[in-house]
């Protein structure tokens, strides 16, 4: 008997979607898009923006030649009633085609979708998430009614002859007038005006409107945008590559595919840079390995496994450069099919040398006002949560059969003569695994805790518990303790800077020393050099008004698969009277 295993893989096309928790959606397309911006203006009442008020157009056009074949048609989640400017709905290829910008002032005439649309202009408050909008616009479902809007059969549609064009849609205030435009409308309309939108509102009609979606891919003729994500764009860039995306069908890859996010980090610290894998199924017989190419050295993380229609994290821990720089990372990940390419980019900051000018006791500031100390809150984050894909095989023994005659040799009992074959019919077959793989799902978490000590310096003579007078130092002890059921993939908190009311929490601050590191980690203040006893202390000023004296630290770099853990601590001395008070003069005896 023979015994042998053969292992079945079914390698099938994950389109652009990134898995989320339980969710599964039924994928109708592959979305070649991206987006970027972020950061506004203030606006005014005659010109101005308001966070989601946005839509998309979306047009059916050929394959072969980008065609328009459908009508174009508005989808919002709001109901602008009160557009009073807009223009002839038309796609963008028609505009590249030569079509003209033909202001209206007819009604408005747009849908609101059954399933409401992610966000998709970024904000100073909040951006769109590009993987959310891949997956809205890859979903069947969404396909099937974005076919019906348009009035295009759904079957028709995703034949693989005809693409769907996506571009991002706002509804803005503009001269006082309630307008309706794309990006491409936008940078039309703003040539027409010889840069008026531009001067008015550029951080929406050149930034956030055409960075909300662009290609990732070259298609139909436009260019995958490769440039900034965050600057403002001429209206020539933006009529040219920006403000599209595109939804295709029928092709089929089952290429490995890299999604990520750039980062920011401090000089010569330990951190953790992720990527997110998709696209078809990796297995031990069918491995996918990422490479991370950062600064000259490559890292490369092995057997990264996940099934069907599913994705996995894969991540490197590495030190950053000792120096300001912007470092592009770029990331390769091989397995079936063609290699996934991408790229993140990595800010290197440093935040050291910026501490507060020598204190006197001369100094003056009558215009202080506690009030405009508003203590800051910067982006904290006490967990976070990755899981790992582990894989295991499911035996499915089935016999194979392999039924042959055995002959055997005429006995002394034949007849002279006999004709008759002498034999049997064996089976010779074997078992054969026809088992596959199985996932379990392996969780992991990590946590950080902190704490801030703010007290009276020791050499302070008329210290009062934990009452000083103005123009006396402080001392600070800060505390975070991390842990995590993964060791490996998580550093301790390595950063902590502290902010002072004196300057509304903002222009100076000290950078904290760790007096210890790892997973319990401590900061002071470094060395004061204008202490006379060299005294890790801030001073507060001498014109500091009496009441509370709040000082606000940023814990960070506490590195995980899923992001930085940080927290905001604060902590207070009281303030009465002055060192002043602590003279007299009196005559030499």
């Amino acid at each position: 008997m023979k015994i042998r295993r053969k292992a079945t893989c079914l390698l099938m096309l994950l389109l652009f979607l990134s898995f989320s928790g339980t969710e599964t959606v039924l994928a109708a397309g592959e979305g070649n898009m991206d987006g970027g911006g972020g950061g506004f203006g203030t606006g005014t009442s005659t010109n101005k923006w308001v966070n989601g008020d946005e839509g998309v157009r979306v047009t059916v056009v050929r394959a072969s030649d980008g065609t328009a074949v459908s009508a174009s048609v508005d989808l919002t989640n709001v109901n602008p009633g009160n557009i009073v400017l807009h223009f002839a709905k038309r796609s963008k290829v028609a505009y590249r085609g030569g079509a003209s910008l033909i202001p209206n002032t007819g009604t408005y005439t747009y849908i609101n979708p059954g399933q409401p649309l992610p966000s998709v202009i970024s904000t100073s408050s909040g951006g769109s998430n590009i993987a959310q909008i891949k997956r809205y616009f890859t979903d069947e479902q969404i396909i099937r009614g974005i076919a019906g809007y348009c009035g295009f059969d759904f079957d028709t549609l995703i034949s693989g002859d005809y693409k769907l064009l996506v571009e991002p849609l706002a509804y803005v205030t503009f001269q006082g007038a309630r307008t309706a435009m794309t990006a491409t409308e936008a940078a039309m309309y703003d040539r027409m005006l010889s840069g008026l939108m531009q001067s008015k509102m550029p951080s929406l009609s050149h930034k956030n409107l055409p960075l909300a979606i662009f290609l990732e891919k070259s298609d139909l003729g436009f260019p995958a945008w490769t440039g900034s994500k965050t600057d403002r764009v001429s209206n020539e860039t933006i009529i040219s590559s920006l403000g599209i995306g595109i939804v295709r069908f029928n092709e089929i890859d089952t290429s490995p595919e890299l999604e990520s996010v750039d980062y920011e980090y401090r000089v010569d610290t330990e951190v953790i840079t992720a990527v997110t894998i998709s696209g078809g199924q990796s297995d031990p017989d069918h491995p996918v390995n990422v490479t991370f190419h950062i600064d000259g050295r490559s890292y490369t993380v092995s057997n990264v496994y996940y099934p069907e229609d599913a994705s996995q994290l894969a991540w490197v821990r590495w030190r950053t450069p000792s120096t300001p720089q912007i470092i592009t990372i770029t990331v390769s990940a091989s397995g079936s099919g063609s290699p996934g390419q991408g790229s993140i980019t990595a800010r290197i900051v440093d935040l050291d040398g910026n501490d507060p000018p020598n204190p006197t006791a001369n100094d003056r500031n009558n215009s202080y006002s506690r009030s405009n100390a508003e203590i800051p809150e910067n982006p904290a984050k006490d967990s976070a949560y990755w899981s790992i894909w582990a894989p295991w095989w499911q035996e499915h023994w089935v016999w194979h059969s392999d039924w042959n005659w055995h002959s055997q040799p005429h006995s002394d009992s034949c007849l002279e003569g006999c004709t008759t074959n002498h034999g049997s019919w064996v089976d010779d077959g074997e078992w054969v695994d026809e088992g596959w793989w199985e996932f379990d799902l392996e969780h992991y978490s990590a946590s950080m805790s902190a704490s801030m000590d703010l007290s009276p310096d020791d050499k302070n003579p008329t210290v009062d518990g934990s009452t000083i007078k103005s123009g006396y130092g402080v001392n600070v002890t800060v505390h975070s303790t991390t842990t995590t059921n993964q060791s490996s993939a998580v550093t301790g908190s390595q950063t902590a800077v502290s902010y002072f009311p004196e300057f509304y929490y903002r222009t100076y601050w000290r950078l904290l020393e760790q007096v210890s590191s790892g997973m319990e980690a401590e900061y002071q203040f470094k060395s004061n050099e204008y202490s006379t006893y060299g005294r890790r202390t801030h001073f507060s000023p001498i014109w500091m008004p009496d009441g509370s004296y709040t000082a606000y630290t940023y814990v960070m770099d506490s590195w995980t698969p899923d992001g930085m853990l940080s927290a905001n601590l604060t902590d207070s001395v009281q303030i009465s009277g002055n060192l002043w008070s602590d003279w007299h003069i009196a005559p030499k005896k």
